[in-house]
């Protein structure tokens, strides 16, 4: 009992309790999200094994195709000259079916128990992954089938983002959120590095076990999910956190709408939820144009619809250009393109961890926005130039691309899900996170379809339309920054704390 332990004992253990449980949650989210983006990665990495040069390959003795067939070794439909095009299209299905889910999912996620939502997902997701593999054992060529697959992929797959972010914003206050969230959101591009290396093993064999074994892992997790995942602290009798960084005084105040017994759990006021006795109603869930009028919401938006656009055509399409441009096999291209992701892991943490010493999340966003445009400018020019400087450009344009993009879809997410002009409502969480990452998710079904439509005509082409992209996502943050140096100021000329957006 609490009251026969010493004060210290008492709080060492409540602390140990509450982190070892915070740890567990932070690394079970982190493995879940993984397998969301392992299980993405594959088709970038077989891409070239649907469609590659013939001449090339030394063709089977007991081989059908004709003697006049160039395209002997290439996966019909993807062996006709457009294949670039319905590589576009398999890839657009799944990002468009993922941005208009997206849009729903928010609201489902707030209103059905996260367990249950996320395992779902990674059962379905793992399934849907594993049939597009299958496409390669049961010998079909249809266009409509790999479309259809992709479409039922992209829509399961809007169960794991507002999922992961809101039962993480459950449990992690504002303090070093961006830190800890940039640590944690590395989990983007180990599951990119994974998917990667993954479909590597099969690429130029049996491809359809790059899809089979990402399915198969994704759906254990799911199961996994389902009999580990806590949603929120007061399940486990742990202490909520301060999504605020009040002074503790301040909440006390009874007059706070925040503090009332029935937004306990949203508030975090432990001694409330033990005394209170009277009947209380959970906080509505907020609307879709509820949480658009939050402040910061509609800029962070659009600014990681540019930003998504330029990560995810890397996503897509960098393997397929390494292995054009500086003529690696189809494994190598696959293996060297996991250091964009290496960079974005490195580039995640640095954007977390400056933003919060600096208070400036828009303006550490708009800065590597900034650098990242020249960069991908120099690599395209330069970065094939040698294996040496291909590492060093692509870690270094991984980390300015990816650190914005991972800093609004997680610590900017969340700050703007618990905003004080919330009053404590937390259920704002999923849909904000569902906005901002399915108005990114826009440009995300834009980006690789573009580089589809623009490859054609050439490379140097796509880099242009992928640095424009980046200039637009900084333009956007530009009020936001100009309101974070005015705070910056008050904050210098006071020697008080900084003024939330």
């Amino acid at each position: 009992m609490r009251s026969s332990l010493a004060p210290g004992v008492w709080f060492f253990r409540a602390f140990s309790r509450d982190s070892w449980f915070r740890g567990s949650i932070l690394l079970l989210t982190f493995l879940i999200y993984t397998c969301y983006h392992m299980s993405r990665k594959p088709i970038s990495v077989v891409k070239s094994r649907l469609h590659q040069n013939c001449s090339e390959q030394i063709k089977p003795i007991n081989d059908t195709h004709s003697l006049n067939d160039t395209m002997w070794c290439s996966w019909a439909p993807f062996d006709k000259d457009n294949y670039k095009e319905l590589l576009a299209g398999v890839d657009n299905a799944f990002l468009v079916a993922y941005a208009i889910g997206m849009f729903i999912s928010g609201v489902f996620g707030e209103r059905l128990p996260l367990r249950y939502y996320l395992s779902a997902g990674m059962l379905l997701s793992g399934l849907f992954t594993s049939l597009f593999g299958l496409g390669y054992f049961w010998n079909i060529h249809e266009l409509w089938y790999f479309v259809v697959i992709q479409v039922c992929n992209g829509l399961v797959q809007t169960t794991g983002w507002p999922s992961v972010v809101t039962c993480v914003g459950n449990w992690f206050g504002k303090g070093k959120r961006g830190f800890i969230m940039g640590i944690w959101n590395s989990h983007t591009s180990v599951g990119n590095i994974l998917g990667s290396l993954i479909a590597g093993i099969w690429v130029n064999g049996q491809w359809g076990l790059s899809f089979v074994v990402p399915g198969i892992i994704t759906a254990i997790m799911g199961i996994i999910t389902f009999l580990f995942l806590i949603e929120h602290p007061e399940d486990v009798d742990c202490s909520p956190p301060q999504h605020h960084g009040e002074p503790a005084e301040n909440q006390d105040n009874p007059e706070d709408p925040g503090n009332s017994p029935c937004s306990i759990r949203d508030s975090g006021l432990e001694t409330v939820a033990k005394t209170s006795k009277g009947p209380c109603e959970e906080p509505a869930a907020i609307d879709f144009f509820g949480a658009l009028r939050i402040p910061g919401v509609v800029e962070f938006s659009l600014c990681l619809l540019f930003a998504k656009l330029v990560s995810y055509t890397f996503l897509y399409w960098l393997p397929l250009y390494i292995f054009n441009v500086a003529h690696f096999s189809a494994k190598e291209a696959g293996d060297l393109s996991t250091l964009f992701d290496v960079g974005g892991i490195i580039g995640g943490i640095m954007a977390g961890l400056i933003s919060d010493y600096t208070n400036g999340r828009a303006t550490t966003c708009c800065v590597m926005l900034i650098l990242a445009a020249p960069m991908m400018f120099l690599y395209n020019y330069i970065g094939q130039d040698g294996i040496t400087s291909s590492i060093v450009m692509l870690i270094i344009c991984g980390g300015l691309v990816n650190g914005p993009y991972a800093l609004i879809t997680t610590a900017v997410s969340a700050d703007l899900g618990t905003h004080k002009s919330l009053k404590g409502n937390a259920k704002a969480l999923s849909t904000v996170t569902a906005i901002i990452d399915g108005t990114g998710s826009i440009g995300a079904a834009l980006g690789p379809l573009l580089a589809g439509l623009i490859s054609p005509t050439g490379w140097n082409n796509v880099f242009y339309m992928l640095i424009s992209a980046d200039v637009l996502a900084c333009l956007l943050l530009c009020r936001l920054v100009y309101k974070e140096i005015l705070a910056w100021k008050v904050s210098l000329s006071r020697g008080s704390g900084y003024k939330e957006i």
